[in-house]
Formats: structure tokens, C-alpha cells, sequence
């Protein structure tokens, strides 16, 4: 549900089992929720250097994902391109239900002043390096507004403190995308597209929008057009739906691995 306050907590999961006879080997065991602790202070607070390195990688989710998924796809994302630094999940609040699109949608533009706050305090502690941005469908309309207005409040002084933006199946209109990269300024140099023009859920997503392309599934042309990098994983999806590329091929999380190494060298 849409909460009045933001909360700040700290998630406990679990790895799966590395041992040959664990349940892991066998193709049974994955990552779990081990517990949550709400904790006082603002998102800054929690920002320290860990796992070898001070980056802060940020993952937000898409359409239909409770706190519990969100959660569980960040630490896939962040074990699959081997992340070090810590690892946050901006939850917004999603119904995850298959017919409320609607809401979803309203909800991420909603959460837009929510993630603008949790930028600013991170790019503004003292403990971080690079912020880094991965976010997935839905989530990236609302990572753009939300980059969009924190630019326009603090400029450049911020800018040097993001780090890699990938943009993983977008589900954004081409032309709404157009106009919010042109008013984020160098930030829009920071961002990676990965696009499928298999991508049967952004089809659907378009019929939706009234028959309007969505970035995440439009031609690799198109998109450069824009001024951002593209990479074009239509050939590594050969599954039925192809919109969750980044968490399941490997070649597409080396993409996103990549875009970190770049910006960090």
C-alpha cells in the first residue's frame, strides 16, 4: 500500500547453499528472506563501505513485484555481476497483481519524490562512492523522473556522484523518454539501455499505451537516435516473455557489470 512515511530498514537473506549435496546442486535452493529491521535514521545512515569496495548499487523493481521479489531480484542481480559495495532495493509500492497496471503505473510516478530523497542522501553521504542504478521496466519511468527532478534541484554538484544507469527493458514511451533525457544533462550520458524487440510484455505494455513503442522494445536505431547506449539482447531471448533478460542471461548481466566498470575506471 501507498504508506504516508518512507521506511528505512535493513533486509537479511540468505545464499543458497554452495555444498555439492546441498539442495542448491540439485537446482532446489535459491536465495530467501531471512527477516527485515525497520531502522531510525535516513537512508544515508546505512550507507558504509562494504564486500571490498564504498560503490552503493541501487536496484529498482518493476510491474508486479511485491517487497519480497524486489528484494530477492537485487541480490540475484547483485550476486549474478558480483557487486562489490552495498546493495539497496527502493520498493515502491506495486500491487502485484497482473490487472492493475493502472495502479502500478500510478503508484511509480507517485514513489518519484520518495527516490529523488533516497538519491540525494545517498549521493550526499559522506560514506559513498558511486551510486549506481539498475532499474527494470516500470521502475524506469520513475528512476527517470526522479533523476530528472534531482538534477534540476542540484545540478552538477550531483552528477559526478552517479555512477552507471542501466535501464533494463524500459517500459517508458520513446517520446516521454526523449524529452526527460534532454533535462537531465550529463546524467543522460550514463545511461545503458537494454532493449529486446522480443519482448512480449512491452508489446503488450504498447497495445496498452494505445499502440505506442515502448524504449524497452523498440530498434536499437531508434534508441541511439536519443544519445544513449543500447545494447540489443533480442537474440539472447529465447524464452516466452524475454523482460527479465538482465536477471536470467548471463551475457546480459556482463552488460551491466560492464557499464559499472566503465564509469568507474
Amino acid at each position: 500500500e501507498r504508506a504516508s512515511t518512507m521506511t528505512v530498514a535493513r533486509a537479511k537473506l540468505v545464499a543458497p547453499g554452495d555444498s555439492r549435496f546441498s539442495l542448491a546442486a540439485a537446482g532446489l535452493d535459491d536465495w530467501r528472506l531471512d527477516g527485515v529491521e525497520p531502522v531510525s535514521g535516513d537512508v544515508g545512515s546505512l550507507v558504509a563501505p562494504a564486500g571490498g569496495g564504498p560503490d552503493v548499487l541501487i536496484y529498482v523493481h518493476g510491474f508486479k513485484q511485491t517487497f519480497e521479489t524486489a528484494a530477492l531480484d537485487a541480490a540475484h542481480l547483485s550476486d549474478g555481476i558480483k557487486f562489490r559495495g552495498q546493495t539497496m532495493v527502493f520498493s515502491w509500492p506495486s500491487k502485484a497483481g497482473l490487472f492493475d497496471y493502472a495502479y502500478d503505473r500510478d503508484s511509480a510516478m507517485w514513489s518519484r519524490d520518495g527516490f529523488e530523497r533516497v538519491l540525494q542522501s545517498v549521493v550526499t553521504s559522506s560514506s559513498a562512492g558511486r551510486v549506481h542504478i539498475v532499474a527494470h521496466s516500470m521502475g524506469t519511468m520513475l528512476t527517470l523522473e526522479s533523476l530528472r527532478q534531482l538534477y534540476a534541484r542540484s545540478g552538477d554538484a550531483v552528477a559526478g556522484r552517479i555512477g552507471a544507469v542501466v535501464f533494463a527493458a524500459p517500459d517508458i514511451d520513446m517520446d516521454v523518454f526523449s524529452s526527460s533525457i534532454n533535462r537531465i544533462g550529463p546524467l543522460s550520458r550514463k545511461i545503458t539501455v537494454i532493449a529486446a524487440t522480443n519482448d512480449r510484455a512491452l508489446a503488450l505494455s504498447g497495445q496498452i499505451a494505445g499502440g505506442m513503442t515502448r524504449v524497452g522494445a523498440a530498434e536499437k536505431t531508434a534508441i541511439e537516435g536519443l544519445g544513449v547506449r543500447v545494447v540489443d539482447a533480442s537474440e539472447a531471448g529465447w524464452g516466452v516473455i524475454n523482460h527479465d533478460l538482465f536477471l536470467s542471461n548471463a551475457e546480459v548481466r556482463q552488460v551491466i557489470r560492464r557499464s559499472i566498470d566503465t564509469v568507474a575506471a
